[in-house]
């Protein structure tokens, strides 16, 4: 278990251009000839490699892993430890991710693994995303692409890529949704947005859509709560935009670290202005976790602050998550503001959207729908 401490000193290295996640002692030779090769990372002298695939850049000594416990240096040479063993998988409601405006009350198959690229302090997946892959190698099992996508098609589902960050599996991410989208499957993954610009570019031909967490609003919450950097996930969120592909924001709101009103004003004028007013805001409830179990529950008093500010700057729809039941988990429409899609928390009970359009004023619907 990391301390505090200890975590900080490991960023330091890495922020300076060493990673010194040393490997355990006990991973046999065996267990690394399963390892795939890697994508995204330059060879540097004396063994040493530099990975490429998200914001941080690694520079990784041979015989160590990166920041995110999964990718390897062995020789010179970059690997994935996680490709094809994965720690988590569930088959969930896409409204989970959640996604709302992408093939409602329909199921998608969650794949997770050990690791993740931030270290945030109230993460409800902790026991995924701060664990290396030994640490959960009794919950995780074999599967590779093809079975994945095959148990998707077996369970009628669409396939997500979640729970934990799957930036750091993106090797086996990129070719399960591959083969899926050749399948017709529907494709989407939640990401924290760290990912770099050309492995998400890449990834994003397979994918129909992405929930990214915009965790706070600014650089010193980042910093000190997620052990991050906000500039890299705002870039995500453009290129996403730019890329053509269906966006859903999620900002979980932790009472007294980021649920100051004049910021969410900044980030709601952020997003109208970068994003425009049709990408949907999800500020979803925080229930104490991990390091942040001192943390009361977020009032839904808030999250109506949040969400009132949020349609005043114009974003069209915002939603309140994590509130079973509450009226602003169900969609309205723009214009005519009749019910058109109703939720209770996960459920969709009723939609009213015909061909894309609502089916009491006929006005467009922003999204992706089966109807």
């Amino acid at each position: 278990m990391y301390t505090r401490r200890k975590f900080i000193e490991q960023s330091l290295k890495i922020s300076t251009g060493l990673c010194l996640f040393a490997l355990p002692p006990f991973l046999s030779s065996q267990s690394r000839s399963r390892f795939h090769s890697a994508s995204y990372y330059q060879t540097l002298e004396r063994r040493r490699v530099k990975c490429e695939l998200c914001f941080r850049g690694c520079v990784i000594q041979d015989n160590e892993r990166g920041f995110c416990k999964v990718r390897e240096n062995d020789n010179g040479k970059l690997y994935s430890v996680v490709f094809g063993n994965p720690a988590a998988v569930q088959l969930d409601p896409i409204e989970k991710e959640p996604m709302y405006h992408l093939h409602p009350s329909t199921n998608i198959l969650c794949i997770g693994t050990a690791g993740c690229n931030f270290k945030c302090q109230f993460c409800h997946n902790w026991h995924l995303s701060q664990a290396t892959p030994e640490e959960l190698r009794h919950r995780s099992k074999r599967m590779t692409p093809e079975e994945v996508v095959n148990h998707a098609k077996n369970l009628d589902s669409g396939l997500s890529f979640t729970y934990n960050e799957p930036t750091i599996f993106w090797e086996y991410m990129y070719e399960i949704s591959k083969l899926g989208r050749r399948e017709g499957l529907t494709t989407i993954f939640h990401t924290n947005g760290g990912m770099r610009s050309e492995p998400l570019k890449r990834l994003l031909e397979n994918m129909m859509g992405v929930t990214v967490d915009l965790k706070g609003f600014t650089a010193d919450f980042y910093r000190d709560v997620s052990f991050a950097s906000m500039e890299p996930v705002l870039n995500t969120l453009r290129l996403i935009k730019s890329e053509g592909k269906w966006l859903e924001i999620v900002n979980l709101i932790i009472p007294t670290l980021n649920d100051d009103l004049n910021q969410i004003k900044e980030m709601c004028s952020w997003i109208v202005d970068n994003l425009g007013t049709d990408v949907p805001v999800h500020f979803n409830r925080f229930s104490p976790a991990y390091k942040m179990k001192h943390l009361k529950p977020t009032p839904i008093s808030q999250l109506e602050r949040a969400r009132n500010i949020a349609t005043e700057a114009g974003i069209r729809f915002v939603y309140v998550g994590n509130a079973p039941g509450h009226r602003h988990n169900s969609t309205f429409c723009p214009s005519c503001k009749k019910r058109i899609i109703h939720r209770t928390h996960f459920m969709v009970n009723e939609i009213r959207i015909k061909n894309g359009n609502c089916e009491f004023c006929k006005h467009p619907i922003p999204g992706v729908w089966k109807t």
